[in-house]
């Protein structure tokens, strides 16, 4: 049973709130508790269809622990199953490969389709016997995980039972529509990892807030300053940051990359950064966009996924190279700032400390939904004993 961790202090009005506890930054009993009721409870973002390019590419991954494999399927839909064999829970797929067949278990040689069918059932019967009529196929498929695929992210429900991600994300959704365009991944120099030494939602709350940009970002600061950015803020679904001053990066021989059709004047120098709960941080531009997917490695580590998207399925190399490390830059200059809080967490007596009613009422939002999701999921709990 995990500590219970007072959070009455976190849903109150932003001038009054103290953030999280430190024990959910810092005790692998809470941790747990938030792998139940924040992450597997709601749609989380496992990766992006991007990494599975091809018919038949299969990638294994974890997810909070829980082995899972994504793959897309014959017929070019992106899927994500339980990365274990339903004979003996084995390991299915163990390295990034091409699927040519079927999905061989190593053990016993049980085979599935790319959509999960189990397909053949070696000796099952007896050296020799093939099926047994206790051994029902059609029921012993793989165990699929519930997934969507917006902005390339995959988005998973492990739990099952979230509403809809269509209902889920409507604001999003709604708030984005002009950018509902093809995206275009730019490929092996438009994704890097940040491996740090922080809890996930410390990378959230970091990213939901522009008041450190003149301290932590002085370059992008020198020209889309902190008066030109304004608050975004979506109870119980999303909450960040966006700017009236964008600037379009340029080469040496005064090219941009294309813009994306048809989004309106308003996007000509506007820009939006949101994290979408629980653990997805997106970007939107007019000539670009971009996906970080937070993978926690436990208490006191993330991994941060960055992808980077673009409006054309061509653009010049040497523009993606350039904005590749200008953005890496930028997400490397937060690293000793989410390492910093992650080890002030450790201090004994820390209450969560005291927002800005003016500039933190972003985090301060996403403080209110883990808390809510937390007590939903005692709440249930206590209720099942």
């Amino acid at each position: 049973m995990s500590p219970v961790t007072d959070l009455s202090n976190v849903r109150t009005d932003v001038a009054r709130a103290n953030g999280l506890p430190n024990a959910h930054y810092i005790d692998p009993a809470v941790y747990e508790e938030e792998k139940q009721s924040v992450l597997f409870a709601t749609w989380s973002g496992l990766a992006v269809a991007a990494d599975v390019p091809e018919p038949g590419d299969a990638v294994p991954m974890e997810f909070m622990g829980m082995p899972l494999l994504l793959l897309r399927d014959r017929d070019g839909q992106v899927r994500v199953f339980q990365n274990i064999c339903r004979h003996r829970g084995m390991i299915l797929v163990e390295e990034p490969r091409k699927i040519e067949g079927a999905i061989r278990c190593p053990y016993h040689s049980w085979c599935y389709s790319t959509k999960g069918k189990l397909v053949s059932t070696p000796h099952v019967g007896g050296p020799g016997h093939n099926t047994h009529q206790a051994i029902d196929r059609d029921t012993l498929g793989l165990n699929e995980v519930r997934s969507h695929i917006w902005r390339d992210v995959v988005w998973i429900n492990v739990s099952g039972d979230a509403p809809a991600f269509e209902d889920a994300m409507a604001h999003v959704i709604e708030r984005w529509k002009e950018f509902d365009l093809p995206l275009y991944h730019g490929g092996a120099d438009s994704r890097f990892t940040l491996e740090i030494k922080t809890n996930w939602k410390l990378a959230v709350e970091n990213y939901c807030e522009s008041y450190h940009l003149p301290w932590v970002h002085p370059g992008l600061n020198s020209y889309s300053r902190l008066e030109d950015h304004y608050n975004i803020e979506e109870p119980d679904q999303y909450s960040g940051q966006g700017t009236l001053v964008y600037r379009q990066l340029t080469n040496e021989r005064g090219q941009k990359f294309p813009d994306f059709a048809d989004v309106g004047a308003k996007w000509n120098e506007q820009a939006e950064y949101i994290a979408v709960y629980p653990n997805v941080l997106l970007g939107v531009h007019r000539d670009h966009a971009f996906a970080i997917v937070l993978e926690p490695k436990g208490p006191e580590a993330t991994v941060e996924h960055i992808h980077l998207y673009y409006a054309t399925p061509e653009t010049d190399e040497e523009l993606r190279t350039q904005n590749t490390k200008l953005w890496k830059q930028v997400f490397e200059e937060d690293i000793f700032v989410v390492e910093g809080m992650q080890k002030g967490r450790h201090v004994q007596g820390y209450d969560g400390g005291r927002f800005s009613p003016v500039m933190d009422s972003p985090t301060h939002m996403f403080h209110a939904w883990v808390a809510g999701k937390i007590m939903a999921g005692r709440s249930t709990a206590q209720a099942a004993e």
